[in-house]
């Protein structure tokens, strides 16, 4: 491997810190985008039988916070009507909008640094295959070509676009996947709070 990143020259280099970079990238996502980390499957409906009783302690709505991503979106309109029990419907449902919009950027966090990668890698492989070509070019000059000149400029070439494609193909696979996830996930989260939203009428009207 230390041959073959010699051989390529220094425009692997950055190919190389993208690659640890996107690796590192994706394994913080796939921890993160769990599903027990966003929404735990049964936290709504337990909340739901909670609240069509009365409305949770302030204990129990931190606990519920610190549960997950779902968690706190639901606290948090918990906490906006336990703070002002008449709150109006519209404010309530404002309140709900903007602890949305918290989870979806926190969602999407790194994904654009992963889709920067993807693109970037290619355009940094042909960059590698253009001072390589400029190298090939090189040791034409004189009249005489150096044999051996014109195999690192081609190593050169050859390495850095392979090299550049190998770190963009998974991580733009794996951009896509976690779009997917996160678009399922606000989904899911739309959904639980307009559920949420309609119990918590009782307490608002």
């Amino acid at each position: 491997m230390f041959s073959i990143i010699q051989a390529a020259g220094w425009p692997i280099w950055p190919l190389l810190i993208c690659s640890v970079v996107a690796v590192a990238l994706i394994i913080e996502r796939l921890s993160s985008l769990r599903g027990s980390r966003i929404a735990p499957p049964q936290l709504l409906d337990e909340v739901l039988d909670v609240v069509k009783q009365s409305l949770p302690t302030p204990e129990m709505i931190s606990r519920l916070a610190e549960n997950s991503l779902l968690g706190q979106l639901l606290a948090t309109g918990l906490r906006a009507v336990a703070a002002e029990p008449r709150m109006p419907e519209p404010k309530l449902r404002q309140t709900f909008e903007l602890a949305g919009r918290r989870a979806i950027h926190q969602l999407e966090r790194y994904l654009n640094a992963l889709g920067t990668i993807a693109t970037a890698a290619p355009l940094l492989g042909l960059l590698g295959t253009v001072v390589g070509m400029i190298e090939i070019f090189g040791s034409q000059s004189g009249g005489s070509g150096n044999p051996t000149q014109m195999a690192h400029g081609i190593s050169i070439a050859l390495y850095n676009t392979a090299f550049g494609l190998m770190v963009a193909i998974p991580s733009l696979m794996f951009y896509r996947y976690f779009r997917g996830r996160v678009e399922e996930y606000v989904l899911e989260l739309e959904q639980a709070a307009d559920r949420l939203l309609s119990q918590l009428q009782r307490y608002t009207d």
